[in-house]
């Protein structure tokens, strides 16, 4: 099983690639305007959040693509849905990683609905990074298309590179909560 400091690495490299891939989104006009880059951004948030509720017994929240008002917007949402997701792993203990979660959609992707083996909450962690590896290749694929320069984002870059924050851009810093 995978300790706790393990995913809380994998999970800062892909908050790291988050960032650098919604950098270069918004940094280009035809990307801003693509449905396909809008949805699939829009995607890979949906399910981080949908696991992070599930971890914490919640019914996921799933958020229209069309509740945004712009991409900014999103980006924003995306972000705060990676603060949300790592302070629920960084107060996971063994015993949380170990705890099985079964997947409300898990009966459907599979041949056999009714011989599910259900992972642990560490599994689902894991897959959560790699899902979202999935569909950041999908992104700069399409970035390319719409002939962006995407960014690199492989996991050993991030090493190179000494770890770094995040560098999500300005425009998606979360709004501070209303006041009375």
């Amino acid at each position: 099983m995978a300790t706790r400091d393990e995913l809380l690495e994998l999970t800062a490299h892909m908050e790291w690639a988050d960032a650098l891939v919604w950098s270069t989104a918004l940094q280009s006009g035809p990307a801003r305007a693509d449905e396909r880059v809008r949805g699939l951004l829009h995607h890979l948030h949906t399910v981080q959040r949908a696991f992070t509720a599930i971890w914490q017994g919640a019914q996921p929240d799933l958020v229209s693509v069309s509740s945004f008002a712009d991409l900014p917007a999103m980006g924003a949402w995306g972000r705060d849905g990676h603060a949300q997701l790592a302070a629920f792993l960084s107060s996971a203990d063994d015993a949380a990683l170990a705890r099985i979660v079964k997947l409300p959609w898990a009966g459907r992707a599979i041949e056999r609905p009714d011989a599910v083996a259900h992972p642990t909450l560490a599994e689902t962690a894991r897959q959560v990074a790699l899902h979202s590896m999935h569909h950041r290749g999908q992104i700069n694929a399409r970035l390319r298309e719409l002939g962006a320069e995407p960014p690199l984002v492989d996991y050993i870059a991030w090493i190179w590179r000494g770890r770094p924050a995040p560098p999500w851009p300005r425009n998606t810093a979360p709004s501070p909560p209303a006041t009375a």
